[in-house]
Formats: C-alpha cells, structure tokens, sequence
C-alpha cells in the first residue's frame, strides 16, 4: 500500500502558469522519480493562492514550508534539501520587505494574516481537476443537505438571514432576489452566474473558477433547487481558457457522480449546466445584456422593469448572481446563517475578495471580511507602496468606482461606506495609486474604457460619456478652459440620471470622485497649465538642475536639438524647441534632468 509523507501543491493559476509553474511541475516529477521518492511524495497541481506578486508558489505539507518565486532550476535542491533530507530552503522562503528573518509557513506572513477565507478557502489547497478532494474537504454535502432535508423556502429563508449581498457590484440581498424568482410562476427557470469579468485590474472570478469550479456549481444548483430551476449557464469570458477548461472538467465530474444532472441524491430535483462564453464586452456584464448575449443577440441593456425574476432568459424567470456570490451559498448553508452573519458589519455580512494591483508591493487576490479599513488592505496586507513612494489614491469598484485619497484610508470597507464616499464596492478591483498618478489622467483613463465599451443604444451614455472624455483630453493636453469642470460635472449628473443601464449610470463616477477629492489637480491643468504629478506629457516641464556634470548625454539624444552647453558645464532646455519626449531624462546619469 502506497504511503504518502509529503505533498508538494504547486500553484496552477493563471499568473502563476505564465511566470513558469508548469516547467516546476515537470522538474518536480523528474526529480522526484530520480530520487526514487515517487511512492512517498505526491505532486499536486492547485488553483491560485492568490500571492501573485511573488509566484510560481510551491507549498510543502505537512510542514506548510511556503517557496516563493521557485524556478525549474530550483527544483532539485528543494527535492534533495527538503523532501530527502528534511532541511528547508532558505533562499526560497519568503521574506518581509523590512524583515531580516525568511518566513517559512505562509499563514504566518502579514498578507494572510488578516485574511478570512471563504469564497477562497480551497483555492491553492486541493486539486481544482479532482472532484473526490473538493469532496474531501466537504464539497457538495450542502447541496445534499438542501435538497434532501430542506424545503425551497427553507433554503431562501437561510440565505436571507445570512445577509449575503450579491458581489457583483451593486450588494442587493441575494436571499430577497431568490425569493422574486422563486415567486414567479413558470413552466420554466434558470440560473445564471454572472463571470463576465470585465473591469480593468480585475481577476476575482478567474482565480476562483481555477481554483474552486464545484464550490460555484454547488452554490448553483442549491440555488436552482430554491427558485425551481432546473437548467443554468454559467457566462465566461472567452479569455479565461484555464477557467472554461477547469469548468467543463468540473461539470463532467460531476453529471459522472450523480450531482449534477437527473435526480440528484434521489430527490427528484434535476438539474443541467452549460457554458457560455462571452466574447469580451464588457457591457455583457449587466444582466440583461448578458441574457441578450446568451440568447445569440447582440449584448445591449433592454430597460427593467420587467426584472430578470419575472421575465429573463427566453423570457422565463431567471436568478442571476455573479461568481463571489454563488461562492458563499455551499457555506451558508453548511455552516448556517448565523455562523456567517457572524462575519462582517451590521449591514454588510461576510468577507469580500479584493484583487490588489497597480502601486503596491504585494499585488494579488486578498480575502477580507467585511468592516476592516482600506489602511490595513493597503498596508498590512499589501505592503504599502512600491519604492516607498507616497500614497496617493485607491480606485475601488473598477470604472464603475470611485477613487479615494488618503484621508478616506480608515474608511471602513462595506456597501453603504463606500457609497457614501462617493464610491461603490464593485465586484472588487482596487487599483493603488502613488504620488507620481495624475488624478486627472486616471479619470480619463477609466472614461475612456467605459466611453469604448458603451453598447450605443441610449444617447446619455453613448454621447455623453464621449463629451466627457473629450474635455478631460483637452485638460491634459494644456488646453482646458474655464468652465470645463462645470461642464464635467453637469454632464456627469446628466449621464448618471437617465442612461439606461448600470454601466452609463456609474461611467461618471471616477470624475465626480477626482473631482471631489482632487480638485486642485483639475485647477492646476487648466488655468496654471500645469500637471502637478508630472504625469501629463503634454503639460510636462523639463529642466535640468545644479546636479549636471555637463556629459552632453542628454544633448545627443535629444531629437529636436533642444539641449546646448559646453563640455563639464551645466547645460540649458530650450523650452520653445523642446518636444517633452523625455529621452534626455532617461539618458542622464546624474539624475540632474527633473519633470514638472
């Protein structure tokens, strides 16, 4: 009889598949057969962990000896250090940014320490391929308590006093939008999960359908079994290969055992999953265009009422909650909705899932529960900011969000304190700034996306987001005008008042937060003709400082000719020729050349 004395889980998702975990997967397996260690050590492929920043991970049970950034070459020594002769390997270990000491167990690092995982406790834990581990550690025994023990009303009455909100942005109660749908009388119903994923920075679904599939096919059909569906769909991005291929593998797995398909556990409840990809757009993410695009129209927002409850898909009743949500249900009802309502604020039940990019140290998927403050996310768990820069903002909630400044970093983070910031929770990006952003140019970079990605079918969002955007361009090109933030901001009210959908309705809300929070930025760029952060190209000033050693490096690579001065003597800018490309600053060795 084979007996297994190590596990080695090797990181399978999709960051850490492109900094090279497949080749450590393979080395490992080499390694290990030459070693004749094959009967007593075990290679496991995971889902994501979440440290991104510091992948490809590899995680040693029973120790729990967390490697860092583990390359092929590395391999050997692990196996032959660690796996044979039970010594650990120093230089692979993690180490805080200001610690001496390496960090050998991953819960004792500061960025899981305040984590609460739920939605993302099996991912980077169990093989997301295998069902029989997803069931080893509980998996699908909420669904058999449902179905075989509990009415449909009995479940919905769970989710609801659970407080769960949907995670998708908006944080309606989930148990009350079941309810509806469980409410309207069909010969017909459907459940759809929403992991149309499209906000710039976002990779929440993505890792979780890598790293837990049955966790949200369980969440499914337990809400299938309450609002009488027996069919559902699950909308994919197109660009989530691993995903789609990790969901297929997962519902076969599962039609195979009886858990998904006729009949299940005998209680005469049924019910069929498919996929459905999406083609990228990001409007597909509100859920009338999504039906639109599952039916094989094109992906445009049709007016509510009637809601999806009572007229969705084809037409028939139909629940539709996005990946975080449906992640929470097999919990809520394992564990009950006391247990959850235990986590969390008096409003905002739970725990949130963040993932953290752009100017921090540790970028990757963070599990919080609801309440804990933007400070602690940004620094206990992310590290602070890279280069020990200053902070600046935090855009949170994706375009549909607003950004945040410093002194909204103990803002507690939940549904209404968000809101009342003049921001949203969303689906849960949150973009870190540093003091080098232009407040301005991060507006008209999110109106840009929101103005390209609009569907065109009502005039407030298709036209008034492109006037928008047209006046923030000429503010960062130089040529703003007094009266342009007037202009903005009633524009904004404008679009936020009568778009059709959720997308043209929240596509201002980046402008009017940098305009509450960042005004003088605005100022700056129009009537000083100046971008405080430097960032603006076309506002920026470049001048070469006491520092210059007079080399003429920045003379030779300037294209215009704008740069002159003797050999060892500090050289000039000639502002009127200078075309503000900043070769000359990338070529100063000095650092003597500054932009402003």
């Amino acid at each position: 009889m084979q007996h297994i004395r190590a596990h080695v889980l090797i990181c399978g998702g999709t960051g850490c598949k492109s900094a090279g975990s497949k080749e450590v997967q393979l080395a490992f397996s080499r390694a290990i057969e030459a070693k004749g260690l094959s009967d007593e050590v075990m290679v496991v492929e995971t889902g994501c962990h979440g440290f991104c920043e510091h992948g490809p991970l590899v995680i040693v049970y029973p120790e729990g000896t967390f490697y860092c950034q583990v390359k092929a070459e590395d391999v050997e020594e692990i196996v032959e250090s660690h796996l044979f002769k039970g010594r650990m390997v120093a230089r692979l270990l993690y180490h805080e940014p200001l610690a001496q000491e390496s960090i050998p167990n991953y819960s004792e690092i500061n960025f899981y320490k305040k984590q609460h995982r739920l939605v993302l406790e099996n991912c980077g834990a169990i093989n997301p391929e295998q069902i029989e581990e997803y069931i080893a550690v509980g998996g699908y025994e909420a669904l058999a308590k449902a179905v075989t023990t509990m009415s449909p009303e009995d479940v919905i009455e769970e989710i609801k006093k659970s407080g769960l909100r949907g995670r998708g942005g908006g944080g309606f109660p989930t148990g009350m939008k079941w309810q509806f749908a469980k409410a309207s009388v069909s010969d017909k119903k459907y459940v759809i999960c929403n992991a149309d994923e499209g906000d710039p920075g976002a990779f929440m679904d993505r890792s979780v359908l890598e790293g837990d599939p049955h966790k949200i096919l369980e969440g499914m059909a337990v809400c299938g079994y309450a609002i009488g569906a027996d069919e559902g769909y699950i909308y994919v991005r197109a660009e989530y290969p691993l995903a789609i291929k990790r969901l297929r593998i997962a519902i076969e797995q599962a039609e195979a055992m009886g858990l998904l398909g006729e009949n299940i556990f005998g209680s005469g409840f049924s019910f069929k999953l498919h996929i459905k990809e999406g083609a990228g757009a990001f409007v597909c993410g509100e859920e009338t265009a999504l039906m639109a695009s599952i039916e094989g129209k094109r992906g445009m927002p049709r007016p509510r009422p009637p809601f999806p409850a009572v007229a969705g898909l084809w037409g028939k009743p139909t629940n539709i909650n996005n990946v975080e949500t449906f992640g929470n249900v097999a919990a809520i009802i394992t564990n009950g909705a006391d247990w959850y309502a235990g986590f969390g604020t008096e409003k905002s039940k739970g725990t949130k899932v963040f993932a953290l990019t752009g100017k921090i140290n540790n970028t990757g998927l963070a599990e919080v529960p609801m309440g804990i403050t933007m400070r602690e996310i940004i620094y206990d768990i992310g590290g602070g900011i890279n280069g020990g820069k200053k902070f600046k903002a935090v855009q949170i909630g994706g375009p549909s969000g607003g950004c945040l400044p410093e002194s909204m970093l103990d803002l507690s983070i939940d549904y209404d304190s968000l809101t009342a910031a003049g921001a949203m929770m969303g689906s849960g990006g949150l973009v870190v700034m540093d003091e080098d952003t232009c407040m301005v140019d991060v507006a008209k970079f999110f109106l840009n996306f929101t103005q390209s990605e609009s569907c065109g079918k009502c005039t407030p969002c298709r036209e008034g987001t492109k006037r928008m955007l047209e006046v923030l361009t000429r503010i960062t090109e130089g040529q703003g005008r007094e009266g342009d933030i007037e202009l903005l901001e009633e524009l904004a009210r404008n679009i936020k008042e009568t778009a059709l959908c959720g997308l043209g309705q929240t596509a201002p809300n980046p402008v009017l937060s940098t305009l509450k929070y960042f005004r003088h930025e605005y100022e700056a760029h129009i009537k000083e003709k100046r971008c405080p952060a430097g960032a603006c190209e076309k506002l920026a000033n470049y001048e070469i400082t006491d520092a210059c050693k007079g080399c003429g490096l920045c003379a030779r690579q300037c294209p215009v000719n704008a740069i002159s001065g003797e050999v060892k003597k500090k050289h000039v800018i000639d502002v009127t020729k200078c075309i503000k490309c900043g070769a000359c600053m990338a070529a100063c060795p000095f650092k003597a050349i500054t932009k402003g």
